[in-house]
């Protein structure tokens, strides 16, 4: 082991002795800090933000994101019903920025900040790339093989499952099954509004006339409300594994399949070797997205699935692969989650699209997406919870970011690889379908 491991190694053990005690005794704590100090590096942060002297760029967005991500975090997982029923300290985190955005709380400079660092700057895309390296790597090779190509009949089974609830619930409510099927049920299963809305927008224009921004205008809500029932139950399907255990793997995708998780002593050097092995595997995505017609993320997860199951990645790049992604997930998801609410939520379009029967429909599809996941996941072996959860729930959501909101309130972010098969992979799926299907419901 390096030095600088052995030095952190050392003061990790002071801390667990030392301090963790003291803090037990005095209480709460919000991100493993005692509220005064993270009281003290709130008041600088917000005085910082509100007297135009925040810093720039990464340091005053992370910073931003991380104390207002963390506190909403801590208000959600601390709060009775939120906490139990609606996604606990992720959805909190999600809309708690989006509501802020859209009282005006939040200075515009800041908001264009947090956007461009969260867009431009690639802050999604490296979270994304550590957890679906890491979790990859980490992940047991036999499990990886095992799954295969399995995977893709429960994404079948929610996709049927989707379209059936919508066009039962949808004729409830009074809309015929073209528009349960075309203008609310495909966008929610389109893989978010990148890979999802956008290119579907474009297939609809191409079909029926009309500019592209009219279909937009149109599939967005469902897509936006989709995202949040698909939060909501995500929640709601962690406390039923609780209740039933018998139903979940607790963050295992298959069952009948049990090992023993390797323990490692967490190495500094060795998180910057997986800190390098991501963002080359997530570069080396996006090369081969030139090349092959998939989504990069998609090309990403097969390569380092390839990798992993070939078993030619060394041993010190899989731990440090592992030990990154993990560091990633602990530290730095609410203020993800809270960037999430900034620059993808648009909380002026969830209200809009808040009647009731439009609220019905889309309860159909997400509901739906978990039945048929979690039906066809149980037949093939997986856990229905898990399969419901990835193959479902992460069919439903709005895409990466809603990926990462959905494991996290689900308490599952390390299916991250299986959540994004269903993303993008599953995405594409959709939009193939959707040039297929518009031409019938016209």
């Amino acid at each position: 082991m390096s030095q600088a491991a052995r030095e952190w190694n050392y003061e990790e053990e002071a801390y667990q002795q030392d301090v963790q005690p003291e803090t037990k005794k005095k209480g709460f704590t919000i991100f493993g800090i005692p509220v005064l100090w993270f009281s003290i590096f709130g008041v600088v942060t917000l005085i910082s933000l509100y007297s135009g002297s925040l810093p720039g760029g990464m340091i005053g967005s992370l910073l931003l994101m991380m104390i207002l991500g963390e506190l909403f975090g801590w208000i959600g997982d601390n709060t009775p019903i939120i906490k139990t029923f609606l996604g606990g300290g992720a959805i909190v985190a999600i809309f708690g920025a989006a509501f802020m955005v859209y009282m005006g709380w939040l200075p515009d400079s800041s908001v264009t900040t947090m956007t461009t660092f969260m867009k431009d700057g690639g802050f999604l895309s490296f979270y994304i790339a550590a957890l679906i390296t890491g979790s990859i790597l980490g992940m047991n090779r036999e499990i990886l093989m095992k799954v295969g190509l399995r995977y893709f009949l429960p994404i079948f089974g929610a996709i049927v499952g989707a379209a059936l609830m919508a066009g039962l619930l949808g004729a409830i409510a009074g809309f015929s099954i073209r528009d349960a099927v075309m203008v609310i049920t495909m966008p929610i299963m389109g893989g978010g509004m990148g890979a999802g809305a956008v290119p579907m927008s474009q297939i609809y224009s191409e079909i029926m006339g009309n500019d592209p921004s009219y279909y937009i205008s149109i599939l967005v809500p469902a897509l936006a409300l989709g995202n949040v029932f698909a939060i909501v139950l995500a929640s709601m399907l962690n406390l039923l594994g609780t209740k039933v255990p018998s139903l979940t793997g607790n963050g295992k995708l298959i069952s009948g399949f049990h090992y023993k998780e390797e323990q490692h002593t967490y190495d500094i050097q060795k998180m910057g070797i997986g800190l390098l092995a991501a963002i080359t595997f997530f570069t080396l995505g996006n090369l081969l997205g030139d090349i092959i017609p998939l989504h990069p993320y998609a090309l990403m997860i097969i390569v380092v699935a390839v990798a992993k199951i070939a078993d030619i990645i060394p041993q010190n790049i899989i731990q440090g692969a592992s030990q990154w992604y993990k560091f990633v997930a602990n530290n730095w998801t609410l203020a993800l989650l809270f960037g999430i609410g900034i620059a993808y939520t648009d909380l002026n379009t969830v209200l809009e699209a808040l009647t009731l029967p439009y609220i019905l429909t889309v309860f159909g599809v997400v509901s739906g997406a978990i039945l048929g996941a979690g039906l066809l996941g149980k037949l093939v072996g997986f856990y229905p919870i898990e399969s419901a959860i990835t193959a479902g729930l992460c069919m439903a959501n709005m895409g990466g970011t809603g990926d990462v909101a959905v494991l996290s309130a689900s308490r599952r972010m390390e299916l991250m690889p299986f959540a994004q098969i269903s993303s993008r992979l599953g995405g594409a799926l959709i939009l193939l379908l959707a040039g297929l299907i518009i031409p019938l419901l016209q």
